[in-house]
């Protein structure tokens, strides 16, 4: 099947395809991939009524600008009478009343949702093993994690069982797994997307992402769903581009590396060596590839932890077994019933953030910990401004490591799994757009990912220069 849309869409114009032959060639590949355990369900019915009718709509001329893209959801997103439940037993028999204006936005250009994706639970890790539906495998090893939180939305694209996954990134959950699946990992500007039906983990860093096969797909796909929203008080109202139409500027751009990143003692040989040869071909082609020193990114990961676990402990406070949701089978009184709930229907890392989180934001320790993160936050924003003022972009690999085992990480090595997401949390931190792009493979055959991080609401830019990169390194791209 097309690895396009605009291949996917010429066909259908052309009818040498129909909506409805996508729809059953997806639901046959999810099938044949149960094993990688990607969806948690398929909207099989719905999706094939849906393309019957886009169809027509094609025949007729009247077509939205996705008809015919097919895509997947992860589980935080809310679809109308569609089941939701963040990969977590708390949420368990739930049904959202409503669409997430991410996802309205997206039908009404006729796109159509064919299944929900398994992820980490409340988004809240960076395998997907945290989840109450069991771990999904990267498609490119044997037993290998696909990354997290949003790792079965990029299993989906990789393994051909969507062309699109629509995602959250709130540390890096849409490009650390685009990263280790070899897909493209798109996160917008915080506020670019309205956050209205995403469930929340951490409402100033939550940001809805995509998920690719190339740069062009996520350009109108971010086209079609960025702009303001009455629902969303946090939302830009800036005007959205037309992303979808930007082209390869004819200029040299000038890119920053830190010297910190190089040097990190967790970055795998083969990702350094990868690196490296990025920026030489980068240079070698007339483009400024200069290295700067930024001491704080030792500082950007224990920030993002200790601001999220706080937001996290709120946010997730609403899931109480009262409402909504699971509800303890035990013959307990009230306060039993709301901490048995939680205890019983909340995962182990879910429980270990919320803890950190309540601990954080106590009487004794706010100003030690909240409030001076708030604080060395707003200094990581204004240093990384003050570069992006200075170069167009901030190259970094997208993950220190490949795809690493599943079960490789337990108790006695959290540290090492929570340093997965060291060079994708700085763009959650300062609330800048960042894509992780595929530019090759190790000896293993495991793929890596470059990021690319740009100043705030600069996406076209960065599409333009996506659109460069994949040119220039085609012969290297993992498909």
């Amino acid at each position: 099947m097309y690895l396009t849309y605009k291949a996917t869409r010429e066909a259908l114009e052309k009818g040498e395809i129909t909506c409805q032959n996508l729809i059953e060639h997806y639901l046959k590949r999810i099938k044949e991939q149960k094993h990688l355990n990607a969806f948690i369900e398929t909207f099989d019915e719905e999706a094939l009524k849906k393309a019957k009718e886009i169809d027509q709509k094609i025949k007729a001329g009247t077509a939205g600008k996705l008809a015919g893209m097919v895509i997947g959801l992860k589980d935080v997103i809310c679809y109308k009478g569609h089941k939701i439940q963040a990969a977590s037993k708390i949420l368990d028999g739930f049904v959202s009343r409503f669409n997430a204006t991410a996802v309205k936005k997206a039908l009404a250009e006729d796109a159509i949702f064919i299944g929900r994706q398994n992820c980490d639970e409340f988004a809240m890790g960076s395998s997907n093993e945290n989840s109450a539906f069991g771990p999904s495998v990267n498609p490119h090893g044997k037993n290998r994690v696909p990354g997290g939180s949003s790792g079965a939305s990029a299993v989906s694209v990789a393994a051909g069982m969507c062309l699109v996954s629509l995602g959250s990134d709130t540390g890096g959950s849409v490009r650390q797994p685009a990263a280790f699946c070899g897909v493209v990992g798109t996160k917008p500007t915080y506020s670019r997307i309205s956050r209205y039906g995403l469930i929340a983990y951490a409402s100033s860093f939550d940001t809805i992402g995509i998920i690719s096969n190339n740069t062009a797909d996520a350009a109108l796909v971010l086209e079609v769903i960025a702009g303001k929203d009455d629902n969303d008080a946090t939302v830009s109202q800036k005007a959205v581009p037309s992303y979808s139409k930007v082209a390869i500027p004819k200029k040299k751009w000038k890119i920053a590396y830190s010297k910190e990143s190089m040097q990190s003692k967790g970055l795998h040989p083969e990702i350094k060596q990868q690196m490296q040869n990025t920026m030489q071909t980068l240079s070698q082609e007339g483009h400024t590839v200069e290295q700067f020193d930024f001491p704080m990114l030792e500082y950007i990961l224990p920030t993002y932890y200790i601001l999220t676990t706080a937001e996290a402990s709120t946010n997730l406070a609403r899931y109480d077994g009262v409402r909504y949701g699971y509800r303890t089978e035990k013959k307990v009184d009230l306060e039993e019933m709301y901490k048995k709930s939680r205890s019983e229907g909340f995962g182990e890392e879910v429980k270990r953030r919320i803890m950190l989180g309540t601990f954080v934001l106590s009487a004794s320790y706010h100003d030690a910990y909240f409030t001076k993160a708030q604080k060395v936050r707003r200094l990581i924003k204004e240093h990384t401004t003050q570069l992006l003022e200075k170069y167009d972009f901030i190259i970094s690999p997208t993950t220190p490591s490949p795809a690493f085992g599943i079960g490789d990480y337990g108790e006695d090595n959290l540290v090492d799994y929570y340093l997965a997401d060291l060079f994708t949390v700085q763009a959650n931190v300062t609330g800048m757009p960042a894509i992780s792009l595929p530019v090759g493979k190790t000896k293993n055959e495991l793929p890596i990912g470059i990021q690319f991080m740009a100043n705030a609401f600069e996406e076209e830019k960065l599409f333009g220069f996506a659109n460069y990169f994949e040119k220039l390194f085609a012969s290297e791209m993992v498909k």
